[in-house]
């Protein structure tokens, strides 16, 4: 295959979405929707990719440093002036360039490997398109062209006339050429439009002027190209990838009791036979074994669940949580940075955070590891088969011995030993009839208020 570049769009405005985010950084699945779309074109193996930036620019450079060039567009004059920006950043390149679009960003690389495929077919187009059709053509530009797909001509929709509006062929916007007819058919597109831009689909009407012919190749998918303006169309983009996602769980084998309440992230890793509950959240970063269980209003980001774990409900596993095979959080538990060994259990109301505990270890309810003293983290270690009673506050950095015995309502700030029972506990004070004499001097002050 020859070598290819891409070349993304991304200068415009984005001012539908109201939002000071630089429209293409705001996140589909936990991942910036250009990321997407750049990881697609990844698997293809670009040689080179080269953003075209307007306003934002600071945004995307940031975002994008050492992994893609950027060009500025400025003043921004229609998408053939943009894609002609990105001529300096490809100078002495002969390869082919794909066309792509920022806020279209679930282009899949089987459809970029098809546009690249057509334009080395046997007739060498001098452009391909990529077209689709959908329920409702509306203010799509539209791709005239014959039965074998040839284009006859292409019109934005303002220009179109009643007869050319009637096709149900739309223009994407997506296109693949060869990298010197591009730039030279760009230097011939004119702005004589309704918008007095320099529209990239005209650079097949100039072909075609030339003698030259362009191809189409059309996506059975209307979804794959569709393009994100506004934060509806940002949330039925939401929705869309959650649905492939949840069918892609399912299909590998697990088990989602009610799936349209199930979210994941752009890189959730889901093994068999795991059943997820309703109402769970995958944030980046997390991963669930074979067999694991995650019981209903549990959110898990940046951890790892090992095989036969069981989570929650109400637990939260932030980053650097891992649990080993067989071990449980329950109802209302917290991890972060913590494992929690093989077949550990902490069956609810604790936060575990900065913590190493030992396979077999038991975490009784209330139980925290002080972590934190406002400036430094410092760590909990809990050895083997330990034993953590109720409502105990493990003040780090501190370390449980193997087989110990933490006493319930312990605030344990040295070391046990193994096998040691440490209890810290003020002595308990008695004072018979006190409360009887308390209550009675406070109800017969009450009585004497509302009197007076």
């Amino acid at each position: 295959m020859r070598e290819f570049a891409t070349i993304i769009l991304a200068a415009g405005k984005g001012t539908r979405m109201k939002s000071d985010l630089h429209k293409v950084l705001h996140p589909i699945a936990g991942r910036p929707m250009i990321e997407h779309l750049m990881a697609s074109a990844a698997e293809l193996g670009p040689v080179q990719t080269v953003v075209v930036v307007g306003s934002g620019r600071e945004q995307l450079e940031a975002a994008l440093a050492g992994r893609a060039a950027t060009a500025l567009q400025e003043p921004q004059l229609g998408t053939g002036h943009a894609v002609q920006q990105a001529q300096g950043a490809l100078a002495g390149f002969d390869g082919d360039v794909l066309i792509l679009y920022g806020d279209v960003p679930f282009v899949r690389p089987q459809t970029m490997q098809a546009m690249l495929d057509r334009l080395h077919a046997d007739d060498a187009p001098a452009v391909v398109v990529l077209g689709f059709e959908p329920a409702d053509a509306l203010q799509y530009g539209r791709v005239i062209a014959d039965a074998q797909g040839r284009i006859e001509k292409m019109v934005e929709h303002k220009d179109a006339s009643e007869a050319e509006r009637a096709c149900r062929l739309c223009n994407s916007g997506l296109m693949a050429a060869r990298a010197a007819d591009m730039f030279d058919l760009l230097t011939r597109v004119g702005n004589d439009n309704a918008q007095g831009e320099y529209y990239l689909v005209d650079v097949v009407n100039v072909a075609n002027t030339d003698g030259r012919h362009s191809a189409v190749v059309t996506t059975s998918d209307p979804g794959e190209v569709a393009g994100i303006n506004s934060r509806a169309e940002l949330a039925r983009a939401e929705a869309q990838w959650q649905d492939l996602k949840r069918e892609e769980a399912m299909a590998n084998g697990a088990s989602l009791r009610a799936p349209e309440t199930v979210f994941f992230s752009w890189d959730t890793e889901i093994g068999r036979d795991v059943t997820i509950e309703p109402n769970v959240v995958f944030g980046p970063g997390a991963t669930v074994a074979d067999g694991a269980t995650i019981r209903a209003f549990s959110h898990i980001e940046g951890a790892s669940v090992g095989e036969r774990c069981e989570v929650g409900p109400y637990a939260r596993l932030r980053p650097g949580a891992v649990m080993e095979k067989g071990s449980k959080v329950g109802n209302f538990v917290e991890m972060k940075k913590a494992v929690l060994g093989e077949g550990a259990k902490a069956n609810h109301l604790s936060y575990l955070g900065d913590a190493e505990i030992g396979a077999g270890a038991n975490i009784g309810a209330g139980t925290i590891t002080c972590n934190y003293d406002g400036y430094f983290k410092y760590k909990t270690v809990i050895g083997p088969r330990a034993f953590i009673g109720s409502n105990s506050a493990l003040i780090a950095p501190v370390k449980i011995g193997a087989d110990a015995i933490v006493a319930a309502g312990s605030a344990v700030s040295r070391d046990v030993a193994d096998g040691e029972l440490r209890m810290v506990r003020a002595e308990q004070l008695v004072k018979p009839g006190w409360a009887d004499r308390f209550h009675d001097t406070m109800k017969k002050k009450k009585a004497a208020e509302k009197k007076s």
